[in-house]
């Protein structure tokens, strides 16, 4: 058999000051088959792209460091590459588009400019062929007059366009897995659309994996065949995103579907719920689950050592809660 596309066991990404030790991502698994589409999602700092720099190996050292953990790309552990066999995974092999374009492009080069090193450095084209590499890449990604819009600078561009830069980027070396990091923050609903309707004609073309992290539950629901919600650094639930919507089992997922207008978890509600309370600092978790503190279904073992594991409770499908063992 084939080996998944990725799959993660045990992943501990910390980072160390003199405050002490924040557990960005504590002990993630998770596994993602050939052509998936998996959507992480979770409140902002629960370590959603932690997780993806600790794949490409961007984590920032010092401060952080990966302790522990193994990450397998077709079988290969990428933890185990020294930092020049990174680089020529990254890009040829997995890519990463990140959350907003403007920070990531170079403001004073052109954009063909940019996207042209991708093409010369890893697929070893000539100016020329990476010259027109790039007029078809803004073409497949569907920026208007290819031919003007690859002379321009950055800032120049709308941030839709920018974000299909960043993907024509993603994309050149035709990568076995896409990493989409918040792509369509800040982008109005129109612009969202188009972009993961990109990503999904991406995949069925290319048959690449596309791992998308966001904090948007109703973008999971239009694209992603899994879903996996993370809270505090830790799996808290993954399931098929049919099942997840239909049956959230964790307490947590039940309080973010509550908070989706128009979703079927509001029970017809017109007034949203919150999830009471505040994520606590990763310098100072409590003992037991991580989320008890906001727990309305919290009872006394949810408060002892050690946390509960991540539980088989169906065909795919995994809960991180004292209810269901």
């Amino acid at each position: 058999m084939n080996p998944p596309l990725l799959q993660m066991k045990n992943l501990r990404t910390y980072f160390f000051s003199q405050r002490g030790v924040t557990r960005a991502v504590d002990g993630v698994g998770l596994r993602m088959e050939q052509g998936g589409f998996l959507g992480v999602v979770g409140e902002s700092g629960c370590g959603k792209t932690v997780m993806a720099l600790s794949i490409m190996g961007l984590i920032p050292s010092p401060p952080g460091r990966i302790v522990e953990g193994e990450v397998f790309l077709e079988g290969r552990d990428l933890l185990a590459l020294s930092s020049e066999e990174l680089r020529d995974v990254r890009g040829s092999c997995v890519s990463m588009v990140f959350q907003e374009p403007m920070t990531s492009l170079n403001p004073v080069f052109r954009v063909q400019d940019q996207i042209m090193e991708v093409l010369e450095r890893h697929r070893h084209l000539s100016r020329k062929e990476a010259l027109e590499g790039t007029r078809e890449l803004l073409h497949r990604v569907r920026i208007p007059a290819p031919e003007e819009r690859m002379r321009d600078y950055p800032h120049q561009m709308s941030g839709g366009m920018r974000q299909r830069v960043m993907i024509a980027m993603a994309i050149a070396c035709e990568p076995k897995l896409i990493i989409a990091d918040e792509p369509t923050t800040a982008l109005d609903v129109t612009i969202q659309a188009q972009i993961l309707d990109l990503l999904q004609e991406l995949r069925e073309e290319r048959g690449c994996g596309v791992l998308l992290i966001t904090h948007d539950l109703s973008v999971v629901a239009q694209v992603a065949d899994r879903v996996v919600v993370m809270y505090a650094g830790r799996v808290m639930e993954e399931a098929p995103v049919v099942e997840m919507f239909e049956q959230p089992l964790h307490p947590y997922t039940q309080g973010l579907m509550r908070s989706i207008p128009g979703n079927i978890a509001s029970k017809g509600k017109r007034r949203l719920e919150a999830i009471p309370g505040v994520v606590p600092s990763l310098l100072d978790l409590p003992k037991g689950c991580k989320f008890n503190t906001r727990c309305m279904h919290a009872f006394a073992d949810c408060f002892l050592e050690p946390e509960p594991d991540l539980l088989a409770v169906g065909d795919g499908r995994y809960v991180r809660c004292r209810l269901y063992e």
